[in-house]
């Protein structure tokens, strides 16, 4: 049995962590000329000019970094993409994310246990309710949380204090479930725990600090700190 002492609040990242982005992979593959092999090379531009943007003081909502991410790559293979439509594109995609397999089950035996589970995301408040309300994933949560009410972007550390502050608890009461090196790296840099979701294709960052957890599925980390006393 585990002897770890369970975290007050498991706050969880929302796209890749518990929605698969599968569906989006294709209609940004479309707009790139059918070529889906730049999704990522298009979420780590999106990642890239969030930090830009909130490093800068300022602030835009992810949906519009994310368009304009989608610009910038479609520019380098010669497709031109204006803005109202790459906007329409990601947030058509972003709307419609189904859940990853087991999530479901996951949070309802986390629920069951007595966890307080939070949804903590880089989209804005509106697209984030749309998301959950669209694959039913509302009522497993306790508070929906959007870094807008922050104007800045995981993983400044900025947001992670505003979060549990936000919750009434510590720092050090808090966990992140994340499928993302970044955000576990910057959760634990300020203080909290870490749970790392180790989906395809994703890693740790190996300057950081290591999470207690890495599990390839949201099933097998909710086993684990259900063991927590």
């Amino acid at each position: 049995m585990n002897s770890l002492t369970r975290p007050k609040v498991l706050f969880f990242d929302v796209n890749e962590t518990l929605l698969d982005l599968t569906i989006m992979k294709k209609q940004v593959g479309d707009a790139l000329g059918g070529n889906e092999a730049l999704l990522s090379l298009w979420f780590t531009t999106m990642l890239q000019y969030s930090l830009v943007v909130s490093a800068s003081g300022r602030y835009e909502p992810f949906g519009h970094i994310g368009a304009a991410a989608l610009q910038m790559v479609a520019a380098n293979q010669d497709i031109t993409i204006p803005e109202d439509k790459a906007r329409d594109i990601i947030v058509n995609a972003m709307q419609n994310l189904p859940p990853h397999p087991e999530v479901k089950e996951a949070l309802a035996e986390l629920k069951k246990e007595g966890y307080t589970l939070v949804a903590l995301t880089n989209s804005n408040k509106e697209s984030l309710k749309n998301k959950f309300e669209n694959v039913g994933l509302t009522s497993y949560f306790d508070a929906l949380l959007s870094i807008e009410s922050v104007g800045k972007f995981k993983p400044f550390t900025d947001v992670y204090n505003w979060a549990s502050t936000k919750m009434n608890v510590k720092p050090e009461e808090c966990m992140l479930i994340a499928a993302h090196g970044w955000d576990v790296a910057g959760a634990l840099w300020a203080g909290w725990r870490a749970a790392f979701v180790s989906r395809p294709g994703q890693q740790t960052f190996p300057l950081a600090p290591q999470t207690e957890i890495n599990e390839p599925d949201l099933n097998k980390i909710a086993d684990i700190l259900i063991s927590y006393k």
